[in-house]
């Protein structure tokens, strides 16, 4: 990856393949190196050029920890299409669902189509205690456990019909303890960015095609936030995938993949 001075700071953006060019956009936490997994490959195979990256306040790209907004993030993506030579279809889940509804409203003609994973358009009460909560402890230099914190991510982001199987639940305990319960404080930042006011009316004024996925299990974002971005934005079509949580992109990527192919391919 490399880092490009866009918007003020820097991002640090890949690309692979070639074609029309599909931006994903990570969500609160994370980097974008999360989308190799399983969806770069996909749509790298099914023809598109695809640019992943990491958000402002995710090392190396800009922290800017000294805070920022969604706006601040939805320019920044505004920015990276453009200098991609974009339009460009956008994906995103979660905080990264955020920002690509709200680039589709304020920068349609850079959006040729656009997808929101495990999105919400107005607060949820328990998701935003949880980042309260979080945020409180980093900001009193309380270091949780990364056992406890580990037990908590995958109770929180999976589907039961995942963690039944021992093996599987096994590997992701395993990976959340390495990925550690310490966050920068760019990403305290990001988690700040779930207090914000209800959305959806003005939802109703994006004219992007779009396709707003829910995952059946999620315990983050609960998929009836997901169906209300959908019933808001004129003519978006709502897919639900049964057996995974908030992160079904990794737990379900051959669904996830097939819907993000077939949904992009139509347009």
């Amino acid at each position: 990856m490399a880092l490009v001075p866009l918007n003020g700071i820097e991002l640090n953006v890949q690309t692979e393949g070639s074609g029309d060019l599909v931006v994903l956009v990570m969500g609160t936490g994370s980097p974008g190196r999360v989308w190799r997994s399983y969806q770069v490959p996909a749509l790298v195979k099914a023809g598109y050029r695809v640019a992943y990256f990491d958000n402002r306040g995710i090392k190396p790209s800009s922290e800017c920890a000294e805070g920022f907004t969604l706006d601040d993030m939805v320019a920044d993506t505004a920015a990276l299409i453009s200098h991609l030579g974009g339009p460009a279809h956008v994906i995103g889940t979660s905080l990264g669902a955020r920002i690509t509804q709200e680039l589709a409203l304020a920068h349609p003609s850079l959006v040729r189509s656009a997808v929101m994973m495990a999105t919400a358009g107005r607060p949820d009460p328990v998701q935003q205690a949880w980042s309260r909560a979080l945020c409180e402890l980093h900001d009193k230099g309380v270091q949780v456990p990364p056992e406890f914190y580990a037990v908590a991510s995958v109770v929180r982001n999976l589907s039961q019909t995942t963690l039944a199987d021992p093996l599987a639940a096994r590997d992701w305990l395993q990976m959340y303890e390495f990925a550690g319960s310490s966050f920068s404080a760019g990403e305290r930042v990001q988690l700040s960015l779930g207090e914000y006011d209800t959305r959806l009316d003005a939802y109703r004024d994006i004219s992007v095609r779009s396709l707003v996925i829910g995952f059946a299990d999620d315990l983050v974002l609960p998929p009836r936030l997901s169906r209300e971005v959908a019933d808001a934005i004129p003519g978006a079509r709502y897919a639900e995938i049964p057996g995974c949580g908030h992160v079904g992109y990794l737990e379900r990527p051959d669904e996830v993949n097939r819907l993000l192919v077939e949904f992009l391919g139509a347009g």
